[in-house]
């Protein structure tokens, strides 16, 4: 099994040596991933707004900097976002900055998207959340465009361009993988049509993944494209709201089980949190690695 660690923000308390340690550390295990997850801005509870499912004071580094600065620390792990909520950012920017990691990182991006589910965000930067559905959709191809095409023209409902270019290309071109994460119906038809491969949360019940890849299937097939070209990746664990859900990296017979059993499920990839790494009480950089490493060692061996 593949594997991807989702990078913690809680880093920074440790400064940006800390952070480039980390990075380090991950590459140097031997993972195959390092994922940055997003939230430019988080909202508070109001009259009109509910408790979010995150405080909102929670430390958030902004993903697409994040990850130009580890860059340059490491030389071939991937990286990539999981997930960019790419509706509330301009594409043609989000194409222009990818296009630029890839430079830089010699080829290594992945870039992991979706719809989020956050509407004070979308507010607070002046996007729509009513359509972000059919942006998404709109935004993957424009992104892919010009990461291909010297000249680039289109006409969407919400985007349009005319004669343009977008220079360096990134090194992977068109082929620069974009993953997409969600449980929606809509999202399985996305990744069928649209998507190279399925970021899928902790699902718990083998016949809803094997209903959800299905579906996914019958997408890609109904949309000209094989089914097997589409990659899956699978949450080890949900991100932990409760003591039990805190203490799941500690118990290293459950998340070697659990590993396993998403490997059978036919997920190539396992995405492993490094918040919930520090949540169980990993808090310093060093302590993090030592229990990444540890984690790795029992499923890989």
């Amino acid at each position: 099994m593949k594997l991807a660690v989702e990078f913690p923000s809680v880093a920074y308390r440790e400064g940006g040596e800390g952070v480039i340690r980390l990075a380090r550390g991950i590459e140097e295990i031997g993972f195959d991933q390092l994922d940055v997850f997003d939230h430019v801005v988080m909202g508070y509870p109001t009259q009109s707004r509910d408790t979010p499912r995150y405080p909102p004071q929670m430390p958030v580094m902004e993903a697409l900097m994040l990850l130009s600065y580890v860059s340059s620390a490491t030389s071939k792990i991937g990286i990539g976002t999981e997930v960019l909520v790419l509706p509330q950012r301009q594409p043609v920017l989000v194409a222009k900055q990818v296009s630029t990691l890839d430079v830089l990182s010699g080829g290594r991006v992945r870039l992991g998207v979706g719809v989020g589910w956050q509407a004070s965000e979308y507010d607070a930067l002046d996007q729509d959340f009513s359509n972000r559905g059919e942006r998404m959709d709109d935004a993957i191809e424009i992104l892919r465009s010009y990461w291909d095409h010297p000249e680039v023209t289109y006409e969407y409902k919400h985007y349009s361009s005319t004669s343009m270019a977008l220079e360096p290309k990134p090194p992977q071109g068109k082929n620069l993988p974009i993953w997409i994460g969600g449980n929606v119906e809509r999202t399985f038809r996305r990744v069928g049509e649209l998507g190279n491969g399925w970021l899928a949360t902790a699902i718990t019940d083998p016949e809803v993944a094997k209903v959800c890849k299905n579906k996914i299937a019958q997408y890609a097939e109904s949309a000209g494209r094989n089914p097997s070209e589409i990659g899956y990746q699978m949450m080890l664990d949900i991100p932990p709201t409760d003591a039990q859900g805190k203490q799941f990296y500690k118990n290293l017979d459950l998340v070697t089980k659990r590993a396993h059993e998403v490997s059978e499920w036919g997920f190539e990839w396992g995405a492993i949190n490094a918040t919930a790494i520090f949540q169980a009480g990993y808090r310093s950089i060093d302590e993090i690695l030592s229990r990444l490493e540890a984690v790795y060692n029992a499923i890989q061996n």
